[in-house]
């Protein structure tokens, strides 16, 4: 199962790539800026590598990027804030954010993840 969600993520992943560098030339060309933003996110990754590869894969994906990561306590979960480009609004950059987690954590994990713990209360 990990396997074909391994395959799955790096599709996702490539497919963000290919759309994230479309957007940015075609909003270059028109110059129609959208509003920049950075958003909070309250993660549902636990372990480093999660975290890294959750990071890394926000990072490589244009017009995102990571721009700091809180760590988590025995209470709260780790935060990832989020620099988005070209997001029309911050629950849509937050809904984004939290398929990609989800996705990885597919993956990561063997199964889907439950419910954003703090998916309203976590937006900044």
């Amino acid at each position: 199962m990990r396997l074909i969600n391994g395959v799955s993520y790096a599709g996702f992943i490539v497919w963000a790539i290919i759309t994230g560098s479309a957007t940015i030339v075609a909003r270059l060309l028109r110059s129609d800026y959208a509003q920049p933003m950075i958003v909070e996110l309250p993660m549902r990754c636990a372990t480093d590598l999660e975290v890294t590869l959750f990071a890394s894969s926000i990072t490589i994906t244009p017009g995102t990027l990571v721009t700091a990561i809180a760590a988590g306590t025995s209470t709260t979960p780790p935060v990832i804030f989020v620099h988005a480009l070209f997001e029309e609004s911050e629950e849509s950059a937050l809904d984004g954010l939290i398929d990609m987690e989800s996705r990885l954590l597919a993956m990561t994990r063997g199964r889907a993840p439950g419910p954003h713990a703090d998916s309203e209360g976590g937006r900044s």
